[in-house]
């Protein structure tokens, strides 16, 4: 590890505990809070209005597409009939718009993680804007209900496109090495919170006013947008970079790094004839 890491390493027991206990410091502890406590209110608070409306929107699909007359023969069907029409409609936004938002693999690396949650924070504000404000024209004609659905199934691509992976991303990433499952077991719980909030706050009082349920929405994902400008990119370090656990090495002088047993390398002058 010295040879590689080009830094000198204790071997002695004392030296290496020493070594060990300089950067303990508890998860509640002021050093804790001063190091990371941007970072963890940051990704908890993502999380918590992510799943705030995310969840809502796809429990409560079906009370969202009723009120704009999707199922306005609904009291003329039979259960199975209009269990059958409910699941077509949600499995056409899934594949739709759910699933594709996924693709988003492809582009972390090169986007960045902290650009593609603002992205997607941002595209679904716009778009839940987009529902809420005309309300009553969606429900107009077959038409304009069409236009509900698309808008709909991308806001489901923006969530999936960015914060409903990134706020698993980056907690794996910005923490330290020994607090890093914590940390993200807490910002994940916090989500778990938001979901049950915006679940019971639907079931009391959203499902009478959808029009003002998509602007309560919108306003999480601005908060969204406002707590993810308080967190660090990890594009393309590593762990280590990240979390500052290993010291910026101090830039090598130009050439080849001594190699590790060179001390036994010998010299060879070969004297060659000039007729050769």
């Amino acid at each position: 590890m010295t040879s590689v890491l080009d830094i000198e390493i204790p071997t002695g027991k004392e030296e290496m505990d020493a070594l060990d206990r300089q950067d303990e410091f508890g998860l509640f502890s002021m050093e804790f809070f001063h190091r990371y406590g941007c970072e963890l209110l940051g990704t908890t608070m993502c999380w918590l209005v992510l799943d705030i409306s995310f969840y809502s929107l796809n429990l409560f699909m079906k009370q969202f597409f009723a009120s704009i007359g999707w199922f306005e023969d609904a009291s003329n069907m039979g259960p199975l009939e209009q269990t059958s029409k409910i699941a077509r409609m949600q499995a056409i936004i899934t594949v739709s718009g759910t699933l594709p938002g996924y693709f988003t693999v492809i582009f972390i690396d090169k986007l960045g993680r902290i650009r593609i949650q603002l992205v997607g924070f941002t595209m679904m504000t716009i778009f839940m804007l987009g529902l809420a404000g005309p309300y009553n024209f969606w429900s107009t004609n077959e038409s304009t209900r069409i236009g509900f659905a698309i808008m709909y199934a991308i806001i489901f691509f923006f969530a999936n496109f960015g914060p409903n992976s990134t706020t698993f991303i980056l907690p794996t990433e910005i923490f330290p090495t020994r607090l890093r499952s914590t940390c993200h077991g807490i910002s994940g719980a916090v989500g778990k919170i938001g979901a049950i909030i915006g679940v019971v706050w639907f079931l009391l009082y959203g499902h009478a006013a959808i029009q003002n349920t998509l602007l309560m929405f919108a306003a999480c994902n601005v908060v969204g947008i406002m707590f993810t400008l308080a967190l660090p990119e990890s594009k393309g370090m590593s762990l280590e970079d990240i979390t500052g656990e290993i010291e910026e090495m101090e830039e090598q002088p130009t050439g080849s790094p001594p190699i590790d047993g060179a001390e036994f390398i010998h010299s060879v002058v070969l004297l060659c004839d000039s007729r050769y």
